[in-house]
């Protein structure tokens, strides 16, 4: 079995990350056994300056550093349950020490499974407005759908003012549904919780559209690579490689 870093960037989605892949190991073996598992994480917050002024080389350098600890803690691939950190991630730089699972294209992999045609997009303004999501749904003939500004900026703050900061609130609860009942108004047929934080606050049994949950389905897909299911990735950092989007090309198992 193969040992999984959690290279971590916030503090809910990391935690959810970790926890989701350790369960996968009882939920399929019926035993408290899993694949090694080691996370780092720098906290965010040393970070959000850089964020703010569209500095990603720092932001980068940053999560690099949790990239080679985890290296040399003896991991044999990463994830990075951030969608945010992936902007960062794609910014052009030396090649990370191990390679990783690029969680946007494990989405949208999903997504295509599902046979989803048009997916709406939440998550931090930074992720909404940039490339992640709509080039990795597009290479598989997704439509990516974002909400309006004024709802845009609403899940952007709730991000940044309760939910990396574990707070859960009914309010902002009914605020996110009722911008996921707009989406499915336009024509969605599933929406793409890419903060890491949000599957904490809305779950598949109170959203108007099918969810995909990038927390979790990162987590399962890093178990798929850890037992082998899945061939490892070959990722490690920047951005598109001409004629595949980012982190697609794989090692053989």
């Amino acid at each position: 079995m193969r040992h999984l870093g959690v290279l971590a960037h916030s503090t809910g989605g990391a935690a959810l990350c970790f926890l989701t892949f350790c369960e996968e190991g009882f939920h399929r073996t019926g035993r408290n056994e899993h694949p090694d598992i080691t996370l780092d994480y720098i906290a965010f917050g040393y970070s959000m300056p850089a964020w703010e002024a569209g500095d990603h080389a720092t932001v980068r350098a940053t999560l690099a550093r949790s990239a080679d600890r985890l290296a040399r803690a003896g991991a044999d691939f990463f994830v990075c349950p951030d969608n945010t950190a992936h902007l960062a991630l794609e910014a052009p730089g030396p090649d990370l020490p191990l390679p990783g699972l690029h969680i946007a294209e494990v989405v949208a992999e999903q997504a295509a499974a599902e046979g989803r045609t048009r997916v709406g997009v939440l998550g931090t303004r930074f992720t909404m407005d940039g490339p992640l999501y709509p080039r990795a749904l597009a290479a598989r003939g997704i439509a990516a759908e974002l909400p309006d500004a004024g709802d845009r900026d609403l899940v952007d703050k709730v991000i940044f003012t309760e939910l990396v900061n574990g707070v859960i609130s009914e309010a902002s609860r009914r605020e996110y549904l009722r911008v996921i009942e707009r989406l499915a108004a336009r024509g969605c047929d599933a929406v793409a919780l890419v903060c890491t934080e949000i599957p904490l606050l809305i779950t598949p049994e109170v959203s108007a559209l099918p969810t995909l949950d990038s927390t979790r389905l990162l987590a399962r897909a890093a178990y798929e690579v850890a037992v082998g299911e899945r061939p490892m990735p070959v990722w490690r950092g920047g951005g598109t490689r001409e004629g595949s989007p980012a982190g697609r090309a794989e090692e053989p198992s």
